[in-house]
């Protein structure tokens, strides 16, 4: 039985069950990921897919720079609709809520992985 959310520890949480059903995408993505939403949840209020993806680029590069395609490939991320089943996981996994304007098609097409993270440090 899923933890009620007040129960959950974000800070520590494994993401274990969410990769048991989906092992797709490695948990440091989800951790990257929740970070992502903990930021931009900060003042409360609705955040939409596009303000996901450039927090969750901007982060990405901060934190991994060159290595960040290889970084994030190695976690399974390819494109932005990745990051969009990635938060249907969470969801499913009872860490986030969503509404019925929220869609995993809101991910799809945002940016060009390789355009982004690897282009502007090849030589």
């Amino acid at each position: 039985m899923p933890q009620p959310l007040e129960e959950i520890d974000f800070v520590s949480d494994s993401f274990a069950d969410i990769v048991a059903k989906d092992s797709r995408y490695d948990a440091r993505a989800y951790a990257l990921l929740m970070d992502v939403i903990h930021y931009l949840c900060r003042d409360g209020g609705r955040i939409r897919a596009g303000e996901i993806l450039e927090e969750f680029k901007e982060r990405a590069l901060e934190q991994y720079g060159p290595m960040t395609y290889t970084v994030l490939s190695e976690w399974g991320l390819s494109r932005t609709e990745d990051i969009g089943e990635m938060m249907f996981n969470l969801v499913e996994g009872r860490r986030i809520g969503k509404d019925e304007e929220d869609t995993p098609e809101g991910f799809a097409c945002g940016y060009d992985f390789t355009e982004v993270f690897k282009a502007p440090y090849e030589a």
